[in-house]
C-alpha cells in the first residue's frame, strides 16, 4: 500500500511513512530527555544515530539521502561553524570543524572505491566480464555440479572487483539460459539461481573494494587512528586484506557449493553452456585492459613500491579519463550514491567518537567480563543478524564505529582492526532473505527461488561461515601479521 501526493508523482508506502514518523520521534527523544552518563553533545549525536537507524531500516528516504542528512545534521548541531543558537550549552571542545565532516566525502577510502567503480564500469562497457566468463567456465565441463562450481567461482572472482549487484546481474545473464535448458521441476534450477547471489556476496569479502562494508570498515579504522595517534595498529593494505580474506572466501564458497550441490541435485547428466568469448580489440578496450592489469598489479605489490592502495585507486580514474576511454556519460552512470552512503557512514563514526557517545554506549554492557573471542563472536553475530533484515552497508555504517570504539577501550583485549573488519565481513555473510541484499532480490525475481529455500540455505551458510570466521579468522590473520598478536 502506498500513499501518493497528487501531481507530484511522489509515493511512499505505509511502512516508509511509519518509519519516517518513528524516525522523527526517535530523533526528538534524546533532545528532550536526560540520559545518565551521556554528554549534551552525545545526546545530539544519539538523536542523529537513532534517526539514521530508523531511516536506513525502513528506507523511508533513499539510503544515500539518509547519509547526506546525517552529515547536514552534524554540521548544524555539532560543528563549531553552526549557528550559535543551535550549539548553545555545548562544550566547544567536542564540536567538530565542519570541514572535517565534509572531508569524509573525499576520504582516501572513497577514492579507493572510486577506482574500483571505474574498473567495474569499464569491464561492463567492453564486455570483459562476459568474455572472461566464457574462457574461465570451459574447463569445468558439463556435469551439473561442476557447472555450478564454475559459475560460483567466476561470480566470486568478479565480485572481488565489481559491485555484488552488478556481478549478479551480469552472471544471471549467463545462468538464466542454463536454467531454461533444464526440465521444469529440476531442482538444479533453484540451486543455480541462488548460487549467483550467494557467490557474489561471499566474493565481495575478498578485496577492500569488493563491497561497501569493507570500505566503511577501512574508513572508520583510518578515521579512528587519525583522531587518536596513540592507537598502535596498521590499516591493512590491499595485499594484506586479500591475503587474509581470499582463503576464507574460498572456504566459504566451497561450503556454499557443497550445500547447493547436495540440496539441489539435477536429474540431468550434463548441462550445455552456450558461451562465446569475443574480446573487444579496439584501442580504447586495449587501454582499459592494460589499465586494469596495471592497477591490480600495483595493489598487489604495494609493499614493494610503497604507494598507498588508496592512491593507487586514483590511477585508473586519471588514465581512463585522460585517454578518453571514459566519457562524461560513463562518469555520470557510476554508482555515486554508494560513495555518498560510505561517506555518511564515515561521518557517523567521526561524530560518535568525538561526542563521547561511543564510551557511553560501551559502558551499558559488561564487555570487560567477556573474553576477546566472545566479544568478536558477538559483534560478528550482531552484524550477521542485523544484515539479514537491513542492507549490509547500513549494518556496517551503524555497527563498525561502535565496534571500533569498543576495541579502543583499555579494558578490552581486541584489536580495532579485528572488531571493524569482522563486523564488515559478518554483515556480508547475511543472505537468508530476499531483502538481505540486492543480489538476493535479483535471484528471487527469477521465480526459481522460494523464500523458504533462501532462508534454509542462506541461514545455514550464515551460521557455519560465522563460526569459521570467529574461530579460524583471528588466528589466521594474526599468523599473517595483519592483526597484532
Amino acid at each position: 500500500m502506498t500513499v501518493s501526493v497528487a501531481r507530484s508523482g511522489f509515493q511512499i508506502s505505509v511502512t516508509q511513512l511509519i518509519g519516517l514518523l518513528v524516525g522523527i520521534a526517535g530523533f526528538c527523544l534524546p533532545l528532550v530527555i536526560t540520559i545518565d552518563g551521556l554528554s549534551p553533545a552525545g545526546h545530539r549525536m544519539f538523536a542523529i544515530f537513532i534517526l539514521a537507524i530508523v531511516l536506513w531500516v525502513s528506507e523511508a528516504v533513499p539510503m544515500h539521502a539518509t547519509a547526506m542528512l546525517v552529515m547536514l545534521l552534524m554540521v548544524l548541531m555539532l560543528s563549531r561553524q553552526a549557528p550559535v543558537a543551535l550549539t548553545s550549552g555545548i562544550d566547544r571542545q567536542v564540536l567538530l570543524n565542519y570541514k572535517d565532516i565534509f572531508a569524509t566525502m573525499a576520504d582516501p577510502v572513497i577514492i579507493l572505491f572510486l577506482g574500483g567503480f571505474f574498473l567495474a564500469a569499464g569491464a561492463s562497457k567492453f564486455k570483459l566480464d562476459h568474455s572472461l566468463s566464457a574462457v574461465v567456465l570451459r574447463p569445468f565441463g558439463s556435469r551439473p555440479p561442476m557447472v555450478l562450481m564454475g559459475l560460483m567461482l567466476v561470480t566470486a572472482i568478479f565480485s572481488m572487483f565489481m559491485s555484488n549487484t552488478a556481478t549478479t546481474a551480469t552472471m544471471m545473464a549467463v545462468a538464466i539460459p542454463v536454467m531454461a535448458s533444464l526440465p521444469t521441476g529440476d531442482r538444479m534450477r533453484t540451486g543455480l539461481a541462488m548460487a549467483i547471489p550467494f557467490a557474489a556476496n561471499i566474493g565481495g569479502i575478498g578485496t577492500p573494494i569488493g563491497t561497501p562494508p569493507n570500505a566503511i570498515a577501512l574508513g572508520a579504522l583510518s578515521s579512528a587512528k587519525a583522531a587518536d595517534p596513540t592507537l598502535m595498529y596498521q590499516i591493512p593494505s590491499f595485499l594484506h586484506w586479500t591475503m587474509g580474506a581470499v582463503p576464507l572466501m574460498l572456504v566459504f564458497l566451497a561450503i556454499c557449493w557443497a550445500l547447493l550441490a547436495g540440496f539441489y541435485r539435477s536429474d540431468q547428466k550434463s548441462i550445455k553452456l552456450e558461451l562465446k568469448s569475443a574480446f573487444d580489440k579496439s584501442p580504447k578496450a586495449i587501454i582499459f585492459y592494460v589499465t586494469f592489469i596495471l592497477t591490480v598489479v600495483l595493489w598487489l605489490t604495494e609493499a614493494i613500491h610503497g604507494m598507498n592502495s588508496n592512491l593507487i585507486g586514483f590511477v585508473p580514474v586519471v588514465i581512463l579519463l585522460c585517454t578518453r576511454v571514459f566519457t562524461v556519460k560513463d562518469v555520470q552512470e557510476l554508482d555515486w550514491h554508494v560513495l555518498w552512503l560510505v561517506a555518511g557512514g564515515i561521518a557517523l563514526g567521526l561524530g560518535i567518537g568525538q561526542t563521547g557517545m561511543d564510551k557511553w554506549f560501551i559502558g551499558l554492557f559488561p564487555w570487560e567480563s567477556m573474553s576477546p573471542g566472545i566479544i568478536v563472536a558477538t559483534l560478528a553475530l550482531a552484524a550477521l543478524t542485523m544484515g539479514t533484515f537491513i542492507s549490509h552497508s547500513a549494518t556496517a555504517n551503524l555497527m563498525v564505529p561502535i565496534g571500533i570504539a569498543l576495541a579502543k577501550s583499555p579494558e578490552i583485549s581486541v584489536s580495532p582492526i579485528e572488531a571493524g573488519i569482522w563486523i564488515a565481513v559478518g554483515s556480508s555473510l547475511a543472505m537468508a532473505l530476499p531483502i538481505s541484499t540486492p543480489p538476493n532480490a535479483i535471484a528471487f525475481s527469477t521465480g526459481a527461488v522460494k523464500v523458504k529455500d533462501m532462508a534454509l540455505i542462506g541461514g545455514i551458510i550464515g551460521i557455519v561461515t560465522w563460526g569459521i570466521l570467529v574461530i579460524v579468522g583471528p588466528w589466521f590473520w594474526r599468523l599473517l601479521g595483519i592483526i597484532p598478536a
